[in-house]
């Protein structure tokens, strides 16, 4: 039997911008419970975003949504063989995926400051490019080509 499900606490919101997911996206951020560092990494990189004349806020969420994924494959072993299946993601999933992805195409990158990384990152994801949206439509393709195992889905 299932465990059961955790209650969900409610998160604190940010100090300057007054929003939960800025304050989510620092705690992933964050490396060995360095939060300071974090917030400092995460601020730098919207206020650049900022001093491009554009909503930091808004500009960040369109990101999100633009690289949180729709479907994901989780193996299955049916019969002696592992299949792909493609499974939508769950809300919560979706959005860490998003952050996850952005923050690791923002490390992948060298030679520059760790905020202006982060913050080109989400400035081309927040139009549709750069290496977190490859990771998504790569899953989505990946999703894509394993539809006839759908049925696996239980």
């Amino acid at each position: 039997m299932r465990h059961p499900l955790k209650n969900k606490y409610p998160r604190r919101p940010d100090l300057v911008y007054n929003s939960e997911a800025i304050s989510r996206f620092i705690n992933t951020v964050m490396w060995d419970g360095k939060k300071d560092t974090a917030r400092k990494l995460v601020y730098g990189a919207l206020d650049l975003i900022k001093a491009q004349e554009l909503d930091p806020l808004e500009t960040f969420e369109t990101a999100i949504r633009n690289v949180a994924p729709l479907m994901e494959v989780r193996s299955r072993r049916v019969g002696g063989a592992n299949y792909q299946v493609p499974r939508e993601v769950p809300q919560q999933r979706r959005i860490a995926l998003a952050y996850r992805w952005l923050i690791n195409a923002a490390r992948a990158q060298k030679g520059k400051p760790m905020a202006e990384r982060l913050a080109s990152e989400i400035l081309m994801a927040a139009k549709n490019e750069g290496s977190a949206i490859k990771k998504k439509d790569d899953m989505h393709r990946m999703a894509d080509a394993n539809k006839a195992f759908a049925h696996f889905a239980w």
